[in-house]
């Protein structure tokens, strides 16, 4: 299994990006999948969660700005941000599960990792 973030970037505050994950050898729709993120200094954090039905999970901080999604036929999730604050900053990484549901999963819950993409938002 591999997974390929790509779209990270360096944007002003109230910008936005859009984060790509890129599967191989693991299918997108079958399975729960998320984003990650972490600060220098801190904890990797969930951002948003997104299952096999497409029913979407996200963290207090990024709802209403952030949206998961996920293109079956191309075999990748997103991460559509917009109005991007400084506190976004962080190297973003994609995660999958081997189950189709989420269910509130903590980092540990998931098995494979992407590489991470840095976003930096500056005010």
């Amino acid at each position: 299994v591999q997974l390929v973030e790509s779209g990270g970037g360096s944007v002003q505050a109230g910008g936005s990006l859009r984060l790509s994950c890129a599967a191989s050898g693991y299918t997108v729709s079958r399975y729960c999948m998320g984003w990650f993120r972490q600060a220098p200094g801190k904890e990797r954090e969930g951002v948003a969660t997104i299952d096999s039905g497409s029913r979407t999970s996200y963290a207090d901080s990024v709802k209403g700005r952030f949206t998961i999604s996920k293109d079956n036929a191309e075999n990748t999730l997103y991460l559509q941000m917009n109005s991007l604050k400084p506190d976004d900053t962080g190297m973003y990484y994609c995660a999958a599960r081997v189950v189709p549901f989420c269910r509130s999963p903590r980092s540990a819950d998931f098995s494979y990792w992407g590489q991470g993409t840095q976003v930096t938002v500056s005010s």
